[in-house]
C-alpha cells in the first residue's frame, strides 16, 4: 500500500478521534492502528514517519511515534 494511502487512512482515523472530547486522541489513534492495521501497514507508516511523516496530522504523527516498532 502506498504511503499516500496510509497517510490518508491514518488522518481519517485521526479526524474521528480528535473530534472526541478530552485529550486522549493520540492514544485512541494509536490503539486503533495497533488493533486493526496489519503489521506491514504499521511498518510502512512507521517508515514514513522515520522519513519525516509528511502529510500526517499532528495528533496522528504523535500516535504513530508512540506505537511499538514492528519487526
Amino acid at each position: 500500500m502506498s504511503p499516500d494511502k496510509l497517510v490518508y487512512m491514518a488522518n481519517q482515523i485521526g479526524k474521528f478521534f480528535t473530534s472526541q472530547p478530552g485529550d486522549k486522541a493520540a492514544a485512541g489513534i494509536a490503539n486503533h492502528i495497533a488493533k486493526f492495521w496489519e503489521p506491514r501497514m504499521r511498518q510502512a507508516i512507521q517508515a514514513h514517519v522515520a522519513q519525516g511523516g509528511g502529510g500526517l496530522d499532528p495528533e496522528v504523527l504523535k500516535a504513530v511515534e508512540s506505537l511499538p516498532k514492528v519487526n
